[in-house]
């Protein structure tokens, strides 16, 4: 990943993208939720940000296998979610989304107990309050949760309050909601809203004026037959690379950012 992405078909046919599919202890599928853990391990191991001793720290992480990886990497990873009342008014406790604690994060089969109890700890944030106590991290990420902050705008915030959180030359790797339907009409001020390209460019040009390394991104959406295939609910296990919701088709898009000074 020399640029951030969409999610399209073509990654999964990938030698790397079986090796992480293997390496978290999940399904290889065409599924775009596969694709965003993949995106982040790869993007930041090419980077050279996952190395043992390096400081992460994983926001609305769920039950994502992420933390337990970057743990059996020897990285000492700060964990959060939201708190249990929060994510119970939201329904990510019913589905199964939400880390309660620590506990549920543990994964043997990814990361031996030793080594992630001795290198997660997990606490509650808000990822719209970040505390300002969260810093000299050498790498952040989130997986698919920054479209459910309540606005556009608020994403946007709160990628470029991440980046504050991570020593000078430190990356963040975010994945999100990416509106492929339309430039112009989106979903904003709901549950999940939908970031246009516009959105992004915005993001990105903010946060180069701030100094920082804004990676650009490629928007090509893909051309292979599961990147036509739009999945409507009942969602499918696969091919789910794109969505209809609120009216849109959605994908997944990756973002990359290295903190400048």
């Amino acid at each position: 990943f020399p640029t951030g992405a969409l999610c399209r078909e073509e990654d999964f046919s990938q030698a790397y993208f079986s090796y992480w599919s293997t390496r978290l202890a999940e399904p290889l599928r065409y599924h775009r939720k596969l694709w965003e853990f993949v995106f982040i391990c790869q993007a930041l191991w090419e980077r050279g940000a996952i190395a043992s001793g390096h400081r992460g720290l994983g926001f609305g992480v769920g039950v994502e296998p992420l933390a337990a990886f970057f743990a059996s990497q020897d990285c000492r990873i700060l964990a959060t979610d939201l708190g249990a009342d929060e994510a119970i008014d939201m329904g990510w406790t019913e589905t199964n989304q939400h880390a309660a604690g620590k506990l549920a994060l543990r994964k043997p089969w990814v990361c031996p107990d030793d080594l992630f109890d001795r290198n997660v700890e997990f606490h509650e944030c808000d990822m719209n309050h970040v505390p300002a106590d969260y810093v000299d991290f050498d790498f952040c990420w989130s997986a698919c949760a920054l479209e459910h902050l309540g606005s556009i705008e608020h994403g946007l915030a709160f990628i470029e309050r991440s980046i504050d959180c991570l020593k000078p030359g430190g990356w963040a790797a975010h994945t999100t909601e990416f509106n492929v339907s339309s430039e112009d009409i989106t979903v904003d001020h709901q549950p999940t809203v939908l970031f246009r390209r516009r959105d992004i460019e915005d993001l990105l040009e903010r946060l180069r004026d701030k100094g920082h390394n804004a990676v650009p991104v490629n928007y090509d959406a893909g051309v292979g037959i599961p990147d036509q295939f739009i999945d409507v609910p009942p969602y499918r296990e696969q091919p789910h690379l794109k969505m209809a919701l609120s009216g849109f088709a959605t994908t997944s898009i990756g973002i990359l950012v290295q903190r400048g000074r």
